[in-house]
């Protein structure tokens, strides 16, 4: 099986900055078509605007995709500048702390609104077209669905209550989605990240500093991941090498969370 992702055409949300922008270039370097979505316009128009107004395999979406309209107007983007979709990746993702005992303080809500409602609906919108896609085409693979989650779905850490609620979450909806979806041809898996350098963990180191050794030394290979190493094992689940996977999270985080050594937040 080969990991190319040559040729085909993958929607990427949160690609404004951080781990959803390095998937999105990466698979943009590897020869696919990618629409880079995001909330943040001005942030897309900087990073990738010229490309976008081009001719080539870059295109933008700038939307919020709490909306429904708006996960329909990207599809349908999509679809307008490729004519087809064989890969999303659900990015986009958002971390808030919050005090678990204030009842005026919940984090629940928004983090679910933010990291799970948007990937559910844009799975369930893409899968239809993945879906027609193959029924045209005879049938077989309709193509993969990738969502990236944290190791704060299963690290307990009081002050993440809501995203760590909303990453479990989003691995249940991963395994649940890649068994109603697996009859269709359409494979759903998850990568779970820790220790990697998301847009969230550089806001927070710039605040706190000492996190970044404190990570380091909570991390059995001793370092912080660039945001490109995740981009690889997303390919690997877009391609057809992974072909017999799906409804599984991959852990990438350097061995974090097999000690429980870092009192920093599980970016």
């Amino acid at each position: 099986m080969s990991l190319s992702i040559q040729g085909k055409t993958a929607i990427v949300t949160g690609a404004a900055n951080g781990i959803g922008r390095a998937i999105a270039r990466h698979f943009v370097d590897k020869g696919a078509n990618v629409m880079f979505a995001d909330m943040d316009e001005a942030r897309l128009d900087a990073e990738i605007g010229d490309e976008a107004r081009g001719e080539g395999p870059v295109r933008m979406f700038a939307g919020d995709l709490r909306q429904k309209l708006a996960i329909t107007n990207l599809l349908s983007a999509t679809m307008d500048a490729f004519e087809r979709v064989d890969i999303l990746v659900n990015a986009s993702r958002q971390i808030s702390l919050s005090d678990p005992l204030c009842i005026d303080d919940d984090a629940v809500e928004p983090m679910l609104e933010q990291n799970l409602f948007p990937s559910l609906r844009l799975t369930q919108l893409t899968a239809k077209r993945m879906i027609l896609q193959a029924e045209r085409n005879g049938g077989g693979p309709a193509g993969s669905i990738i969502n990236i989650s944290s190791i704060a779905a299963h690290h307990t850490r009081p002050e993440l209550l809501g995203y760590s609620v909303a990453c479990a979450a989003l691995d249940q909806m991963t395994r649940s989605m890649a068994v109603a979806l697996a009859p269709k041809g359409i494979r759903v898996n998850a990568v779970a990240f820790g220790s990697v350098m998301s847009a969230s963990l550089q806001a927070a180191l710039k605040e706190t500093p000492d996190y970044r050794e404190a990570i380091a030394r909570g991390t059995p290979l001793g370092r912080i991941a660039a945001a490109s190493e995740l981009a690889e094992t997303v390919q690997y689940l877009a391609s057809d090498a992974s072909g017999f996977m799906t409804g599984q999270v991959l852990t990438v985080d350097g061995g974090r969370s097999l000690i429980d050594a870092v009192a920093a937040p599980a970016h």
